[in-house]
C-alpha cells in the first residue's frame, strides 16, 4: 500500500464516509428496479455485483476495526472465494433486498467506529495491500464508495467527487503512474483538466477526452 504521511482524525474521516453511504444510498433509493441487473461500468459486472460488494465490503471493515478493538488481527474476508461468492449470490437480489442491505451494513460498520477506544485507531490492520493504521479505514471505505458511485454508470459523475477525496487519491496514483514510467512529466504538465478529470483518467473511470489533449497521444494505463 502506498505510504501516508499522516494517520487521518478518525472523526474527520467518519464525518467523510457518513456523507459518502448517504449519497450511495440516496443513488440506490432513486433506481428502477429493473436497473440493479443491468450492466455496471465495471466489465463482467451488473449493478447488483456492484451493490452486493459494497455491502460485504462494509462488513469486511467492520471486521478489521473489531480486530483492531480486541488487539487480533481479523481478516476482511476469510478467503477470496467468500467475496467472490458473497458477491455473486448478492448480486441477483431485487432493489429493495439490496437497499437493505446496504442500509444495515452501513449501519454495523459504523457501530464497530463506535465502539473503537482512541488507542485502538493506530492498530494497524492487515489488509491486501498492506497492513495500515485502523484510522484508514473509513478512509478506505470512503474510496471505495466514491468509485463506485462512479462505476454503477446512474447519477454521479467523477466532476461531483468531493475536492478532498480527489486531493487525497490524486497524488499517490499520478506518481505511481510516473513511476512506472507509463505516465511521463511532460504529458502530465500538457494536460488542461481539473483534478477530477485527472483523477478519472488515471484510476480508468474516463478515456481521458477531458484532459485537453488528443486521445491519441494517451498512453494505455495498467489496470
Amino acid at each position: 500500500m502506498t505510504a501516508h504521511s499522516a494517520t487521518p482524525r478518525p472523526d474527520r474521516a467518519l464525518a467523510a464516509n457518513a456523507e459518502a453511504e448517504e449519497r450511495l444510498l440516496r443513488s440506490v433509493r432513486a433506481m428502477r428496479p429493473e436497473q440493479v441487473f443491468e450492466p455496471s461500468a465495471l466489465p463482467g459486472w451488473t449493478r447488483g455485483h456492484l451493490l452486493a460488494h459494497l455491502a460485504r465490503n462494509a462488513d469486511g471493515m467492520v471486521n478489521l476495526l473489531t480486530g483492531a478493538r480486541i488487539g487480533t488481527p481479523i481478516a476482511m474476508y476469510s478467503s477470496l472465494q467468500e467475496r467472490d461468492d458473497g458477491i455473486e449470490a448478492g448480486a441477483k437480489r431485487p432493489l429493495p433486498e439490496q437497499l437493505a442491505d446496504l442500509r444495515d451494513s452501513a449501519a454495523r460498520l459504523a457501530e464497530a467506529a463506535d465502539a473503537m477506544p482512541d488507542h485502538a485507531w493506530g492498530v494497524e490492520v492487515p489488509h491486501r495491500l498492506g497492513v495500515f493504521p485502523a484510522a484508514y479505514v473509513p478512509v478506505k471505505r470512503t474510496q471505495e464508495i466514491h468509485y463506485h458511485l462512479v462505476d454503477l454508470a446512474l447519477d454521479c459523475t467523477p466532476a461531483e467527487w468531493p475536492a478532498d477525496f480527489v486531493s487525497r487519491e490524486l497524488g499517490p496514483l499520478t506518481a505511481r503512474h510516473l513511476e512506472s514510467g507509463v505516465l511521463t512529466q511532460e504529458l502530465l504538465d500538457s494536460f488542461d483538466a481539473t483534478p477530477a478529470a485527472l483523477l478519472a483518467w488515471l484510476s480508468g473511470r474516463s478515456d481521458g477526452s477531458g484532459l485537453g489533449v488528443p486521445l491519441s497521444v494517451l498512453p494505455a494505463l495498467p489496470r
